[in-house]
């Protein structure tokens, strides 16, 4: 694809620009985005390898300079000298919003202290978008990649439990499983939603409850964006029986007491023992 804007960088005003980048599928980004990268002096990206997929598609040619979390310290003063000197500098990450759990908060903080303008150029954002598509609470709280100590993620999950909104998480693949058992000790109640590789062909999203959400057929690669509902009222979120419940009970009924096949029915769902119990009687009365 091809956009024809003129490289005239006198027309932008010197400074930062953090520019949001596609989340996966490269045709969602703005036209803004595209001319002022055209007319940056340097790009600042997280993975320049990846960001090159991106500005060859759009015939984007100028300056780039590597900036990731193992370097941004350290090319610090590099980036202010050059922004002091009247340099249009854009700041990508790999994917999406920058500095929303990339790197980029130094450098803010610095132009901030240097009275340098900085400009927000949005667009696409894993959490925005995950939040869009859940059906939960358009409240919510993001909280991003998950810590590796397993006190401080559990001092951190117990806070956010009593957090009635939707919570949002960067969660690796290869991690998802081992998360979902904790999450289980702090959002059993609650629905949840797996987005993987939002935006592209291959897009999976697996909803469900925190206790019986099933990620088995979920391709496990890369990152997750997970989204943990706000609190479920628990009188609303009583389940019915469904037709799979009532062939068990009609297998059990000649077996086992009523008593005993409400147990086994609402161990792991919530369903009211009354409906249990009359479904029980209805069957007996029939026969």
């Amino acid at each position: 694809m091809s956009l024809n804007f003129k490289s005239d960088n006198n027309k932008f005003k010197k400074g930062l620009y953090l520019i949001s980048t596609p989340i996966g599928n490269l045709k969602d980004i703005t036209l803004r985005a595209i001319e002022i990268l055209k007319n940056s002096d340097y790009i600042l990206c997280e993975d320049t390898r990846v960001s090159k997929n991106l500005l060859k598609k759009y015939n984007i040619n100028s300056n780039l300079i590597s900036y990731h979390k193992f370097n941004e310290a350290k090319s610090l003063d590099k980036v202010i000298k050059l922004l002091k000197s009247g340099s249009i500098i854009s700041l990508i990450s790999d994917a999406g919003t920058p500095i929303v759990s990339d790197p980029g908060k130094l450098l803010v903080k610095e132009c901030v202290k240097n009275d340098i303008k900085i400009v927000p150029i949005p667009g696409p954002s894993a959490v925005t978008s995950a939040i869009s598509v859940s059906g939960f609470s358009e409240k919510f709280y993001f909280y991003g990649f998950l810590p590796e100590k397993k006190k401080i993620l559990n001092d951190d999950l117990l806070k956010l439990s009593s957090l009635n909104c939707s919570i949002v998480f960067f969660i690796s693949a290869r991690k998802l499983e081992k998360t979902l058992t904790e999450f289980k000790k702090y959002f059993l109640e609650r629905n949840i939603l797996i987005c993987r590789e939002m935006t592209k062909i291959y897009e999976e999203f697996v909803r469900g409850t925190v206790r019986e959400v099933d990620i088995s057929n979920l391709t496990l690669k890369g990152e997750v964006t997970v989204v943990v509902s706000e609190k479920i009222d628990e009188k609303k979120s009583s389940q019915t029986l469904s037709e799979s419940d009532k062939n068990k009970i009609n297998k059990m009924i000649k077996k086992l007491s009523i008593k005993e096949i409400i147990s086994l029915i609402c161990l792991d769902k919530k369903i009211k023992k009354k409906e249990v119990y009359n479904y029980c009687l209805k069957i007996k009365n029939e026969k």
